[in-house]
């Protein structure tokens, strides 16, 4: 029995391992997942707790896994993993039966699987977690206590270190449709190749209080004794009709569509800031300096929030108080900035680079060896 134990230890903490590392790239997309969660069961009054709790979620996959591997505290964490994977397969369960969300996030958006997929796989690691727990006796520590509690503290330090480092400077690895040299406007449109949803027309018709769906070659022959209810067309094959970004719309006050004109700028530097719950105070300076470089070089700067009104009155005492300021929707902005703000440097909505907050500097150095454009190019949308 011990070879078969120490196979499943070893394959349950890696994988355990493995899942805290891939989410822990992007903190914030996991706690954006269990919103959608939260919002689906009627419970948006903890979605201030998601991102603490993704946090921690992630660290102790890492630090379980890691312990599990060693052998270190094997009766609470074969309890623990037990415990977290019987959950882990009721919301894959969910997702899976429901169909809502239409991703669990098990591996962030790096590693999108089906909810089919995820729920089998939570199954299988029921059944491995479950046999680990009836062997638990027969597993060792492979060091000694105090090696194996240095280990597991260092497993912790690099757990929660990698992702107070991910939501300050964007993730290592960037999953997302916003990437570095991808065109918004591209990928705005639907992939070529892609397959859209299948509909067919079925006709609704009740008989003695009982309705049924027929399809126009499949009428009955005594159709005048039904009773019409109405037409509609039934959904027969889910397609992948989809553009990678959703709903990135720019307007002003006015609510002019000013997407386009913003994309097609020879260069452009976007300031992603879905609120200001940071402090302007924190990145004002940093981002004067970008302003004023891009304005030397005559590149349109631009702001884009969710709130309108309250940019306007934070800038109002900087030398970007007149920066053309639009709105979004929220899940584009988060989808764009995984850190708040998120500075970009476009050319022709080509994504050149793009930085948090705290390296607006870079954006500064990317910025200066650009041609000046003449002032004629710098088309500003309507407010």
């Amino acid at each position: 029995m011990k070879v078969p134990v120490n196979i499943a230890r070893i394959l349950v903490g890696m994988l355990f391992i493995f899942s805290g590392l891939v989410k822990a790239n992007d903190p914030l997309g996991l706690s954006y997942k269990m919103q959608e969660f939260f919002e689906i069961w009627g419970i948006e009054q903890f979605n201030s707790w998601t991102l603490l709790s993704s946090v921690l979620m992630n660290a102790f996959e890492i630090i379980a896994g890691f312990a599990l591997l060693l052998g270190w505290r094997i009766k609470l964490f074969s309890w623990l993993l037990l415990l977290l994977i019987l959950f882990f397969t009721f919301l894959t369960g969910y997702t899976y039966v429901t169909g809502k969300p239409t991703n669990c996030g098990c591996f962030g958006d790096c590693l999108p699987i089906t909810p089919k997929a995820s729920f089998l796989k939570d199954v299988a690691l029921t059944i491995l977690i479950g046999f680990l727990f009836w062997q638990r006796d027969k597993i060792r520590p492979l060091f000694s206590p105090g090696v194996s509690i240095l280990s597991v503290l260092a497993a912790a330090v690099f757990s929660f270190g990698i992702q107070w480092y991910m939501l300050n400077y964007l993730p290592f690895v960037d999953c997302l449709p916003f990437k570095k040299d991808k065109n918004i406007a591209r990928q705005m449109k639907i992939p070529a190749g892609a397959v859209r949803d299948s509909f067919a027309i079925v006709f609704i018709y009740e008989k003695a209080g009982k309705q049924y769906e027929f399809a126009p070659a499949e009428l009955p022959a005594d159709l005048a004794s039904y009773q019409f209810v109405k037409r509609s067309d039934k959904l027969i094959r889910k397609g992948n009709a989809e553009p990678p970004i959703k709903g990135f719309a720019l307007s002003g006050t006015t609510d002019e569509d000013s997407t386009q004109v913003v994309l097609s700028q020879p260069y452009a530097v976007v300031l992603f800031c879905e609120n200001f719950s940071i402090p302007i105070s924190k990145w004002k300076d940093d981002f004067e300096k970008v302003y004023t470089t891009a304005q030397s070089k005559n590149v349109p700067v631009y702001a884009v929030t969710t709130q309108l009104n309250e940019a306007r009155e934070n800038f109002a005492s900087t030398s970007f108080k007149n920066i053309q300021v639009f709105k979004c929707d929220y899940t584009a902005i988060r989808t764009a900035a995984r850190a708040n703000p998120t500075l970009y440097l476009l050319k022709e909505g080509t994504i050149i680079d793009k930085q948090s907050y705290r390296r607006m500097g870079k954006i500064v150095d990317e910025i200066k060896p650009l041609p000046a454009l003449p002032p004629v190019m710098m088309t500003q949308p309507g407010n």
